[in-house]
């Protein structure tokens, strides 16, 4: 959603979703029979709120939960309380740093540089020291301005081959619209399904790559309009 579907924000709560966008993708969602799902990094109620009130097919916390087409819920990994030492951890850690931001998304922790980029070398040794407590149940994974410390059970590419099992995703050519370092297994995923994979921006590498959310936002009017993006 951040950096995809809308401008990344200063922080992760400064972020709206304008009505435009909500009507634009419940437009792509009747021109697709309903074959629509987002993929974040964000947890599901988080999206629920954003985009109240549609409940989306989604995949949050980059997989680690996942609601299908029907509503059903399916989680995997730990619970939040197995990061507890990690937590008190990472909490000092941003202590010590003004401008860094610590995300709790219960079941993993995201510290955020995005102010502070000339801090990433010591946050990255930081936060990896942390991880090591708990390897190999947990990794950490990095993002834009971000490293998060997550259960290394789940990705984005195995939400997507999940949703690519069901309907209404089953036997259409996917196509997966992302950003960041965290969208690189939901490419190779769509793209080993046959599917075409979209960057936005220049910090990852796909098939096709557009500018910025104002361009997946027309990218998603011509899918409104029946018209699919090359090649």
């Amino acid at each position: 959603m951040d950096g995809t579907l809308l401008e990344i924000a200063p922080t992760p709560d400064a972020v709206r979703v304008e009505d435009s966008l909500r009507q634009l993708l419940l437009d792509v969602q009747r021109a697709l029979d309903g074959a629509v799902a987002l993929v974040s990094g964000r947890a599901i109620a988080r999206l629920d709120e954003l985009f109240t009130p549609q409940r989306w097919p989604a995949a949050g916390l980059h997989g680690l939960e996942r609601r299908d087409a029907a509503g059903c819920v399916h989680e995997c990994g730990p619970t939040s309380d197995r990061l507890e030492p990690a937590r008190e951890e990472l909490t000092a850690i941003v202590a010590r740093t003004p401008g860094l931001l610590l995300e709790d998304k219960g079941r993993s922790l995201a510290v955020h540089y995005r102010t502070v980029p000339g801090a990433e070398s010591a946050l990255r040794r930081a936060v990896r020291a942390v991880a090591a407590d708990l390897a190999p149940d947990y990794h950490v994974l990095e993002g834009s301005r971000v490293f998060e410390l997550k259960p290394a059970i789940a990705s984005k590419a195995d939400a997507v081959r999940a949703f690519l099992r069901e309907m209404p995703f089953a036997g259409r050519r996917p196509i997966y619209v992302g950003d960041d370092l965290t969208d690189l297994d939901g490419f190779a995923a769509v793209e080993s399904a046959g599917g075409l994979s979209i960057a936005v921006g220049d910090r990852v590498q796909a098939r096709v790559r557009v500018a910025s959310p104002r361009d997946v936002r027309a990218l998603l009017a011509d899918l409104a309009d029946g018209r699919s993006p090359a090649p």
